[in-house]
């Protein structure tokens, strides 16, 4: 059976997709990128916003009318929280929930007529990511979220804090290094708070993984920055941690912050990056900004814009407010107009791209280790284009003649520029 994998959203629902690519392999089936050649399609779906929800249904939609005879499965964040919708949805074989798709393989075989296990299942030739043309593995770390910021859908879709057993992935990702992957990125919907139902935490985590595992690079998804604490940083002495996490501020304004019930002020936060950039060299922090919370006033704005600068970010995930029905902040009162969103993210788009160019200048000339993902000759004979990310998560264009850098491989690049309408920096390879 060829089965098609796609999903919307997170890295943890990228992580779920690897899995169950992994597991369908074990049992004998192929793992296939197009949809059209599909015997079975299955969709990890998302809701943190209300246009995920509608892109959830766009996916499904296109996929049926791509290919109807193939079995369709659904699961994910919007498939759990309007499962009503969904099952009304023509071409839909099997919804899988959020609280059954750790199974879903398993009910796959059990539920589709005509999708049954091989007589013959062997263990595949090839691993599950490179076969989806992926080189870097998510890790599946915890589920579930014990905050309830009133902006966030997730925690109701994704119920209560669960954790994986430490063994369990440290197993996984000494088994992904064996097949020949080199980075592995922890994630969850909460990872600050992996272990709290397991007597584990984070910290011990990632040590136990630093020491019994050989792969080359350990990153992490996003962190809550209330989890961390100065103890957290002594990690990144060891060189197989990458020197970048994704700390979500969501607002520059603390009385914003107040509204969505974050845990951490602005001079808590400055005080965390202040820390990491003392502890760890090169570090590099990226974030995710709300524009629009209900009642965010011009001074506010204004406020927030001030310390977002300040803070000196690499890249932002930017994500204009949106009512999402089953959350407090769907109810607060001074929402904000379409029109004002849309000028103040057109104001931090133009911040982040100075910021991005701040960050970048400060690389032009120096030597970095980049994890190719792609390559590919170029236009000219004998030239290549590669393009892969340094140890602090920046994207690194590779240009040069000759024998190109194998994909999967770690080689030393010089950096040359920054490329403003790609928004990556430039580098040639380099033995010196």
């Amino acid at each position: 059976m060829n089965v098609c994998l796609k999903t919307l959203g997170c890295r943890l629902n990228e992580a779920e997709l690897e899995h169950w690519a992994g597991d369908f392999q074990k049992a004998g089936h192929a793992v296939i990128d197009q949809p059209d050649g599909a015997d079975l399609i299955v969709i990890n779906t998302c809701a943190v916003t209300t246009e995920a929800a509608r892109k959830s249904r766009q996916l499904i939609r296109r996929s049926h009318r791509r290919n109807p005879r193939a079995k369709l499965v659904v699961s994910g964040c919007y498939g759990s929280l309007e499962p009503e919708s969904v099952q009304t949805m023509d071409g839909i074989d099997l919804l899988v929930p959020n609280g059954r798709k750790d199974r879903l393989v398993e009910l796959v075989h059990e539920e589709l007529q005509d999708v049954t296990m091989p007589a013959v299942a062997t263990q595949p030739g090839e691993p599950a990511l490179f076969a989806r043309g992926r080189n870097r593995a998510f890790i599946k770390v915890q589920d579930g979220c014990r905050y309830r910021c009133t902006f966030c859908i997730v925690t109701v879709a994704r119920g209560a804090e669960r954790s994986r057993a430490e063994a369990g992935i440290v197993d996984e990702i000494n088994r992904l290094h064996a097949q020949g992957i080199r980075e592995a990125v922890l994630t969850g919907v909460h990872i600050g708070g992996y272990g709290s139902d397991i007597d584990s935490n984070l910290y011990r985590l990632i040590d136990r993984v630093l020491a019994e595992t050989d792969i080359p690079r350990l990153r992490l998804g996003s962190v809550e920055p209330w989890d961390l604490g100065d103890e957290f940083f002594t990690l990144f002495e060891n060189p197989r941690m990458m020197p970048h996490l994704h700390l979500p501020l969501q607002s520059g304004s603390d009385t914003v912050l107040r509204r969505m019930a974050r845990r951490c002020k602005t001079s808590d936060f400055r005080a965390l990056l202040a820390s990491a950039r003392a502890a760890i060299p090169d570090f590099n922090a990226t974030t995710d900004i709300i524009v629009g919370f209900p009642g965010e006033t011009e001074a506010e704005w204004r406020e927030g814009l001030a310390f977002i600068g300040e803070m000196g970010f690499s890249h932002m995930h930017i994500f204009n407010y949106s009512r999402r029905a089953g959350t407090k902040a769907a109810a607060l009162p001074g929402q904000v107009d379409p029109d004002t969103r849309k000028r103040r993210s057109r104001e931090l788009h133009a911040l982040m791209g100075r910021m991005k160019r701040d960050f970048a200048a400060g690389y032009t000339g120096r030597r970095s280790e980049v994890l190719v993902e792609t390559s590919s000759a170029g236009r000219e004979p004998g030239a290549y284009n590669a393009c892969g990310y340094t140890p602090n998560y920046q994207r690194v264009r590779i240009e040069g003649n000759g024998t190109a850098p194998a994909a999967n491989g770690i080689c030393p690049v010089r950096i040359t520029g920054y490329d403003e309408e790609e928004e990556c920096l430039t580098g040639t390879v380099t033995r010196g």
